[in-house]
């Protein structure tokens, strides 16, 4: 039985348009699910929208829309900005959904009839865009201390969870699990937070009502968003499915979903031939890896694990926060004009140029800064020297003087690619499962720059020349081999360069089949034969200036 990989994104607030931040953190999910796929794990990769909220309420009402109308609408932008970045989500969930309602309805009243769940009243300083309560010690001029927005004064009688009673619980978990919160910075940041003191939450709201209904309560209150929120973890992974029915279907799959996946909604329905959704949610809870923007750490790290312990329910593995985005070197905002388009970048360096450079420019749980320039020179130098040259000289090379034939290694002996290849791939599986893409990426690069080295130290043209056919026969051989490794490797990050070469190889099983196990030295067939490149396998950009 192959080893069970629950992934995560947030859910993504449908007030808007998605933008960069979103995409870095869904295609760094999509990569780290793609490799552990390679790994021969079963894997489920879970993203979806949120679409409760009085921020959405309000945004709405402002476009003449109801909130339906506008959730509808805005989500297939998120699914139609997935379809095109190559994102091979198992599942695609809303909180408008049915399932959703049922399983937060569900767990509202297990914390209830516990008595984690109390009527009390609150009064404070309200942010609507954070959907959150701001402790008045750290609000200044009626600013959010997070967003810098004008904030409202609230006074609500409404629902609380006992969120104080499981502060010492909290901690001693983050204490006795080093890696629950990644990186090291952000687990102190929050155990900073927990020991200053937890109070409990005001989990309902009465001032709106778009939302989830309140199940025990006689008045218009609607759950709050980032207590119901969270639950889609649990919903998607089966929680509270009755026996005798099917799980729900998926909401979200496309057509360009990752080859090695099964049909999305099969998947879900019949794990491991589970005949009910609590089968469903033993195996896939907990989660592996909530995968998460630092601004809301707090809210996984804090209220969703206390909510966990409350319900008796095991608690994620692992929640990495990575750092925000800046354009040459300001804050991304739409009011200061710099807030980037994916589209727009798609359409200039194309899918993969803009998957490689969100996870190569900068280590992942870092802020990082964006720039047109550094971005077209980083994939120029990458993408388009270093890799794609180096396959099309090497096909080239093999057409040449084997009529496109794969050649055997004749002459055994000193291989320092051969080394190199495997050296790096228990170097790319750690760093992989630490998230440090871009050291992952490094690895891979420095077989890339080896090979290239490696063309201009051998100088296949003087071998021919020379008649050593058996010396040239090895040191194609070599290349060819090499970038078979490079090629499984790179995959989860450039799907759609690495399914091209996998082309021009021309190697009979697809690449969509291959696994981390195959990256032994000389599986290459040789007797196989590469076809040739009509066209570079990655264009260079054109720089301005």
């Amino acid at each position: 039985m192959s080893k069970k990989f629950y992934i995560t994104t947030p859910l993504y607030y449908v007030n808007d348009v998605p933008h960069i931040g979103h995409s870095y953190t869904t295609v760094a999910a999509d990569v780290l699910a793609r490799y552990k796929r390679l790994a021969g794990e079963d894997v489920f990769f879970l993203t979806g929208t949120d679409e409760h909220g009085q921020k959405i309420e309000r945004a709405a009402k402002e476009r003449n829309e109801t909130p339906k109308q506008l959730a509808d609408r805005v989500v297939e932008n998120f699914k139609g900005l997935w379809t095109r970045l190559n994102i091979s989500n198992d599942d695609f969930i809303r909180t408008t959904e049915e399932r959703h309602k049922k399983a937060v309805t569900a767990f509202f009243l297990k914390l209830y009839e516990k008595g984690d769940i109390y009527r009390g009243k609150y009064e404070g300083w309200y942010c609507i865009p954070c959907e959150t309560y701001c402790p008045e010690g750290q609000v200044e001029d009626q600013k959010c201390p997070s967003c810098g927005r004008q904030l409202e004064w609230l006074e609500e009688d409404g629902y609380f969870f006992r969120m104080s009673a499981y502060e010492s619980e909290l901690l001693d978990y983050l204490n006795k699990n080093p890696e629950f919160i990644m990186p090291e910075n952000r687990r102190q940041e929050i155990i900073n937070i927990i020991k200053g003191g937890l109070k409990d939450l005001n989990i309902s709201r009465a001032t709106f009502d778009w939302g989830i209904p309140v199940p025990v309560s006689d008045k218009n209150e609607i759950i709050y968003v980032w207590f119901e929120a969270l639950i889609n973890y649990i919903t998607a992974a089966g929680y509270m499915e009755d026996e005798e029915e099917n799980p729900a279907p998926v909401s979200g799959g496309h057509e360009n979903i990752h080859p090695r996946i099964q049909n999305p909604e099969s998947r879900i329905q019949n794990p491991e031939s589970a005949s009910n959704g609590q089968k469903r949610f033993e195996k896939l809870w907990p989660a592996d890896v909530h995968i998460i923007g630092k601004d809301i750490l707090k809210f996984h790290t804090i209220i969703w694990p206390t909510m966990l312990i409350a319900a008796g329910l095991k608690l994620p593995k692992m929640v990495v926060a990575h750092g925000w985005w800046t354009v040459n070197g300001k804050k991304m905002s739409k009011s200061s004009g710099n807030a980037i388009d994916p589209d727009d970048i798609i359409t200039q360096v194309g899918v993969d140029g803009y998957r490689y450079f969100l996870l190569k420019a900068v280590p992942f749980g870092q802020d990082g800064d964006f720039s047109q320039e550094a971005l077209i020179r980083r994939v120029n130098s990458d993408l388009a020297n270093d890799l794609g040259n180096l396959v099309t000289r090497t096909i080239a090379m093999v057409i040449k003087y084997f009529d496109g034939k794969i050649p055997s290694a004749q002459k055994e002996g000193d291989n320092p690619l051969k080394d190199l290849a495997l050296q790096i791939v228990p170097i790319v599986d750690k760093a992989m499962c630490h998230l440090e893409f871009h050291n992952a990426l490094s690895s891979i690069w420095e077989l890339i720059g080896e090979c290239n080295r490696y063309v201009d130290k051998k100088a296949p043209w003087v071998l021919f020349k020379e008649g050593k056919t058996d010396e040239l026969s090895s040191v194609l051989y070599n290349l060819l081999e090499s970038i078979r490794f490079i090629t499984i490797l790179v995959s989860p990050f450039i799907p759609w360069i690495a399914e091209a070469i996998w082309t021009h190889l021309g190697i009979e099983r697809p690449l969509d089949e291959q696994m981390l196990s195959d990256l032994e030295w000389g599986r290459l067939q040789k007797d196989g034969r590469v076809i040739p490149t009509v066209q570079p396998i990655y264009a260079r950009i054109q720089e301005n200036g």
